[in-house]
């Protein structure tokens, strides 16, 4: 057998970046990913590419309870966090919906800790969210959240109010152009 001089230290070098490549790949494919930020203070919605600015959104309408870290069914406050999107609803009453996956395991820890959440409601929720599935949307922190047009809504009430039970709304000309970024397992970072 002919061994071919410093072959195995090649082959050795190629073995490691084609593993470096593996483990780096799901990282730069998601850092590619495009993701929304919406600015509830400065009501803005803005679709970025990593650190760029891809399409911005101004004039939205949140919750007309507010933004909260902490929210609950019915309080009409529009959830700070991280979310993703969990499913889309595209014959929405509201011409298009983009559920988030709220509320999330964070949101039910932090919710558990302030004595808002029965402690039988976050076991479903926890048991969801490592299934991978959708967290029951009926609990004490409410759900059915997301990003949502206006669909027959009055575009003046929209333009003058935080109008909605917690979603984050926008025109149905500017929902029609997020359908061009936002899928299932889009990010949604809301502050």
């Amino acid at each position: 057998m002919t061994t071919v001089p410093g072959f195995g230290a090649r082959l050795g070098h190629c073995m490691a970046g084609l593993v470096l490549l593996c483990l780096l790949a799901p990282t730069v494919a998601a850092e590619e990913a495009p993701w929304v930020l919406v600015d509830s203070e400065a009501q803005v919605l803005t679709v970025m590419k990593g650190g760029t600015e891809l399409v911005r959104f101004d004039h939205i309408a949140i919750g007309r309870g507010g933004a909260s870290e902490l929210r609950r069914q019915g309080d009409g406050s529009t959830p700070i966090g991280t979310f993703r999107v969990a499913w889309i609803n595209e014959d929405s009453p509201f011409r298009r919906f983009f559920g988030f996956d709220f509320p999330t395991l964070d949101d039910a820890k932090r919710a558990r800790a302030a004595g808002v959440l029965p402690e039988a409601e976050f076991r479903r929720i926890e048991r969801a969210v490592k299934a991978g599935d959708i967290p029951p949307q009926n609990t004490t922190l409410g759900g059915r959240l997301g990003i949502h047009g206006l669909g027959g809504a009055n575009p003046r009430v929209h333009r003058d109010f935080n109008w909605t039970k917690g979603c984050i709304a926008v025109t149905n000309h500017q929902i029609d152009q997020l359908s061009r970024w936002i899928a299932v397992g889009t990010r949604v970072v809301v502050r």
